[in-house]
């Protein structure tokens, strides 16, 4: 299941219009994390404590993250550019309140909700994206 919510993340690779919701965020950052932490043990074995493998692996995840964070944020009413937020630091806070907050039940400006189906059948996840 987390698995399925990382892959369905990152088929989504460049798409930062929609919404995601948070099954779908936290999968991807729980797996994305497991990444980076494999890529962390692996350069302390091959380049004795070096970040090479570990900053190549945040590097590829960069973009994705960015994305499923903008539409992470659209899931709950807000404008993806509220992650930059990030680098200030205490800019933290509130995004991950927000990332944890539950999906809008209405039609919001970025499209229906995928959590509840409300909108058209089109425009909403299929049901075996739904996890």
């Amino acid at each position: 299941m987390i698995w399925q919510n990382f892959m369905l993340a990152l088929s989504k690779f460049f798409t930062f219009k929609g919404r995601s919701r948070r099954a779908e965020f936290w999968g991807f950052v729980l797996v994305t994390t497991l990444f980076s932490f494999a890529a962390s043990f692996w350069d302390g074995i091959f380049f004795d404590g070096g970040e090479h493998f570990e900053k190549m692996v945040n590097l590829a995840f960069l973009v994705p993250s960015m994305a499923v964070s903008a539409r992470r944020l659209h899931d709950t009413g807000r404008s993806g550019w509220w992650q930059l937020l990030a680098f200030t630091g205490i800019g933290l806070i509130p995004l991950v309140i927000w990332w944890c907050q539950d999906s809008d039940m209405d039609r919001n400006d970025y499209g229906n909700s995928p959590k509840y189906g409300i909108g058209k059948e089109d425009e909403t996840y299929a049901e075996d994206q739904i996890v």
